[in-house]
C-alpha cells in the first residue's frame, strides 16, 4: 500500500576496491536505526577510509544525526569544540545522552589485506548489545 513505511528496514553495505584490475572485497557492514543508517554508514566510512581508523574506533566515535526538519542531534560526548562551531555557524542542535536508540549501530568485518591467509578484523558497535567474535 502506498504512503506506508517499513516496520523494519535492513541496509547492509559492502566495500570493494581494485587490485591489479580485480575488484575485491574489502568490507561487509550495516547500520541499524532508520533514519540514522545511511548517515552512520557514511559517518564510520570516511572514519576508516579518509582518516584511516580501525574499525572499532570509527564504530565508538561521536555520531551526529541530520532530522528531517534539519536540525542536528549530536551525541553528549561529541568534541566540544566542534559542537561550539557547528553552534556559531547557525544549526539547530541538541545533545543526547543516551546514545542507545538514536545513533544507531553498527556491525563492520574489515579484511585487512589482499591474501586472505591475512584474516579480518570485526566491529561491533558499543551502543548496543553486539559482540565481534571469531572461530
Amino acid at each position: 500500500a502506498g504512503n506506508k513505511r517499513p516496520f523494519h528496514t535492513i541496509i547492509p553495505a559492502f566495500l570493494t576496491k581494485e587490485v591489479n584490475g580485480k575488484t575485491v572485497p574489502q568490507m561487509s557492514f550495516g547500520v541499524m536505526g532508520g533514519d540514522m543508517q545511511p548517515q552512520g554508514h557514511l559517518q564510520t566510512l570516511l572514519r576508516m577510509l579518509v582518516y584511516q581508523q580501525q574499525p572499532q574506533t570509527a564504530c565508538d566515535a561521536p555520531r551526529w544525526k541530520v532530522n528531517r526538519d534539519f536540525s542536528l542531534d549530536v551525541e553528549a560526548n561529541m568534541d566540544p569544540q566542534t559542537v561550539k562551531g557547528l553552534i556559531e555557524r547557525g544549526h539547530v542542535l541538541k545533545k543526547v545522552d543516551d546514545p542507545y536508540m538514536d545513533f544507531g549501530s553498527g556491525q563492520f568485518i574489515w579484511r585487512l589485506s589482499d591474501r586472505i591467509s591475512d584474516g579480518y578484523v570485526a566491529a561491533s558497535d558499543s551502543r548496543r548489545d553486539g559482540l565481534a567474535a571469531a572461530y
